[in-house]
């Protein structure tokens, strides 16, 4: 239970670090968006074409972050769902030696009827030359 709730808290905080970021960095933006149109505005030498090529990347932009926002909220909710589904497992229990037939300790009996091995005997080597 207890590493459940450790890792909602963590994905919670996770997305949250996220949020704030994403925020900050989209401040940013938007403040840059605000600078280059105040430039653009008061040049006057600037072809229109130019103008519009910016305005296309300032929406190219908005929309690449919009998509990237909405991907991550996906996934963490996913994310957080794989955690609140996940049954939680109980720990195995070791077998004991009555549970397990390959475990349990040979009779007697068993021990006499096995053969002994006999250690080789080393045969002599021929000498070479």
């Amino acid at each position: 239970m207890e590493t459940e709730k450790f890792a909602k808290q963590m994905v919670d905080f996770q997305k949250a670090t996220f949020d704030n970021a994403f925020t900050a960095v989209t401040m940013l933006q938007d403040q840059a968006e605000r600078m280059v149109n105040a430039m653009v505005e008061q040049t006057t030498w600037l072809p229109e074409e130019s103008r519009r090529v910016i305005d296309e990347m300032v929406g190219a932009y908005k929309k690449g972050r919009a998509d990237f926002k909405g991907v991550m909220d996906e996934n963490f909710v996913k994310l957080a769902d794989l955690f609140e589904t996940v049954p939680t497992l109980k720990k195995p229990q070791a077998p004991t030696l009555e549970a397990v037939p390959a475990l349990k300790k040979p009779q007697a009996s068993t021990l006499e009827a096995v053969p002994t091995l006999k250690k080789p005997q080393a045969s002599p080597m021929p000498k070479t030359k």
